[in-house]
């Protein structure tokens, strides 16, 4: 009888919090078994959990959509992209606070799951943090774009999305990619501290709440999906 692979996203409770940890021994990207992983972590931590905290592996969030699947065929990379825009989508709307342990690098799709956390750590160090998909000749999807004008400074906004810049840990907290910067040594434990301290945020009011303040971007998102693959496709 053969052993099973171990998992990419792994699943632990710390009292009230979900742990989700993201670790395929390489750059974390976002393949079609992450997202399936994820999405299975997310309806546990949905009946189970009063937050959520999801974290990378050493020096490595996420480097981003799969590139042997982007890049084997139209119908292989819309189909991998639609489900990552599901994933992100369902973390934005997610009923339970959810925060992030940037662990470091987050570029493309990486960075798109700091953006709709709802509360985000970094950790110092010389990491690259962005949608680096212009500046690598990839136009940015309608989802991208959206989520990023809801989470990211005004200020940095058109450099960071139209013009693929990429941002230290320090220059993302001031771009809106993060919320504060610690060291290696301090982010799981102060990840898990806010984490415990944002589990105690009444629901339904928090989950209410928060669809409220992200509703448009979240209907129009959806409204424009499909013309929006058919376009990257």
């Amino acid at each position: 009888m053969s052993e099973q692979s171990p998992r990419i996203v792994s699943f632990s409770m710390d009292a009230e919090v979900a742990v989700l940890r993201l670790d395929d021994g390489k750059a974390n990207a976002l393949s079609r078994t992450m997202i399936a992983e994820f999405n299975a972590a997310l309806d546990e931590a949905e009946s189970s959990a009063s937050a959520v905290l999801i974290e990378g592996r050493p020096d490595r969030f996420s480097a981003g959509f799969d590139l042997s699947v982007m890049n084997a065929g139209a119908r292989e990379r819309r189909e991998l992209v639609e489900s990552g825009a599901e994933l992100l989508l369902r973390i934005y709307e997610f009923p339970r606070p959810v925060l992030c342990a940037c662990t470091g690098h987050a570029l493309a799709a990486g960075a798109l799951i700091l953006l709709v956390c709802d509360y985000r750590l970094g950790v110092t160090g010389r990491f690259k943090i962005g949608l680096n998909e212009v500046s690598i000749g990839m136009p940015l999807p309608v989802f991208a774009v959206e989520i990023a004008r809801d989470r990211l400074s005004r200020r940095h906004l058109v450099a960071a999305v139209s013009q693929g810049r990429v941002y230290t840990p320090a220059e993302a907290v001031d771009a809106g990619y993060l919320d504060k910067v610690v060291a290696a040594d301090e982010l799981h434990g102060a990840a898990l501290e806010t984490a415990h301290a944002m589990a105690s945020l009444g629901d339904p009011a928090h989950s209410i709440t928060k669809r409220s303040l992200r509703r448009p971007t979240l209907d129009y998102v959806r409204a424009t999906l499909r013309e929006d693959m058919d376009r990257i496709g």
